[in-house]
């Protein structure tokens, strides 16, 4: 099934170049990183990038087009969710090689989104070993396996964990930069270990970790350093999601404390200050609808005045650093934001998963297929939903 025609959008906004770090991108239609969990398990911990992967990144490589692969993990149970690849091993690097060879055939690029879980993944995920984060303050509900997130509170990290998961940070990037990635980005969002920081209603530490929003920004800012310096600063992006309510992250003020954090990194020295920020949309949300998150944000955030990415957009653009948008994008509504002037790039997540040539069909205005949420994770066959999405053919049509 698919959607109806619509517009071509080849005269669009979406389909001029920009320059991303050192990279001169031919349009601004943006693979998101998608967690898909189709990596081949190895041993207990260890996914590697197979075939699969290989076949599924190749498909939605465009010329001079950014690809953002999926959430990999930096270390041995980093996040421990079954069919996550990783980036610690030699196995993975090279499974990995395979991947962006298959992308820079068809003269792409690809940056590779590295994380550490936190919280968000149970001790059972982690080899038996107690989760860790900011603080001993679980998530609400329950794990992915299961269990109740109260049962194992997770354990604060102490300073030397904290400077150790820095260095895999760093570790990971460089390994992302061998196995052919053209940079990383730094996952800071979505509740995951460096977002459990910057929340204030996680992070309750009283050291120079916690406590002021100066001292929640120092491990993310530490981690953005210690990657910077180990592969460049122009070959690395950050993801945030100020918004955003996933994995039970509620700041107290998210336009202020964004802000704050985005000044730092719009005045970080250049050898440390990322190529580009990449935040997801308020009217994005992994529970709610779009109406009812936005009713949601205005409610609980009153005094904010401003609920929109705009004031973050703005810090980052006196700092000279690119912006990616991401959350509920369509053809409808891609190109008007790029025409606002409140973002450089438009990352489609769901759309490009069901459309392997989706910047063809934005381009053409030809109807997309539609995506099946069932089938984005855990599937049987594993190909189902991941490569037997159709490309466009006239012959089809």
């Amino acid at each position: 099934m698919s959607n109806p025609k619509f517009a071509p959008l080849k005269d669009t906004k979406l389909f001029t170049p920009v320059k991303i770090g050192n990279y001169e991108l031919q349009h601004r239609i943006v693979q998101a990183p998608c967690t898909r969990m189709r990596g081949v398990k190895e041993s207990d911990g260890v996914n590697v990038p197979g075939d699969l992967m290989v076949n599924y990144y190749g498909a939605r490589a465009t010329k001079g087009g950014l690809q953002i692969a999926e959430a990999t993990d930096i270390s041995l149970y980093a996040s421990g969710y079954p069919g996550i690849p990783g980036i610690f091993t030699s196995s993975q690097i090279a499974g990995w090689k395979k991947v962006t060879d298959a992308v820079h055939t068809k003269g792409g690029f690809i940056f590779l989104q590295i994380w550490h879980t936190g919280r968000a993944s149970p001790p059972s995920f982690r080899g038996g070993k107690p989760t860790i984060s900011s603080s001993n303050h679980p998530m609400d509900g329950d794990w992915l396996d299961g269990t109740s997130c109260a049962s194992n509170p997770p354990k604060p990290m102490t300073v030397g964990e904290i400077k150790s998961v820095t260095r895999d940070f760093a570790d990971a990037a460089k390994n992302a930069i061998q196995a052919g990635f053209d940079g990383v980005e730094i996952h800071s969002a979505n509740g995951y270990l460096s977002d459990q920081f910057l929340h204030d209603n996680i992070n309750d530490r009283t050291d120079e970790y916690g406590g002021s929003i100066q001292n929640r920004c120092k491990f993310p800012l530490e981690v953005l350093k210690a990657v910077c310096d180990a592969i460049g600063s122009e070959k690395v992006g950050i993801r945030l999601s100020p918004w955003n309510y996933f994995q039970s992250t509620k700041d107290s003020n998210r336009l202020d404390h964004w802000s704050y954090l985005c000044e730092q990194l719009a005045t970080q020295p250049a050898g440390q200050k990322p190529a580009y920020v990449h935040m997801v949309e308020p009217r994005f949300d992994e529970v709610l609808d779009e109406q009812q998150k936005i009713e949601s944000l205005a409610d609980s955030d009153k005094e904010t005045g401003s609920i929109s990415l705009l004031p973050f957009r703005n810090i980052l653009q006196k700092g000279g650093i690119s912006f990616l948008s991401a959350g509920c994008f369509n053809w409808e509504n891609a190109a008007s934001k790029l025409e606002s002037g409140s973002t450089d790039l438009v990352c489609f997540g769901r759309w490009f998963i069901a459309n392997p040539d989706l910047p063809k069909r934005l381009a053409d205005g030809i109807p997309l297929n539609k995506y099946d949420r069932s089938t984005f994770y855990f599937t049987v066959p594993p190909e189902k939903g991941y490569t037997d999405y159709p490309i466009y053919t006239a012959e089809a049509a």
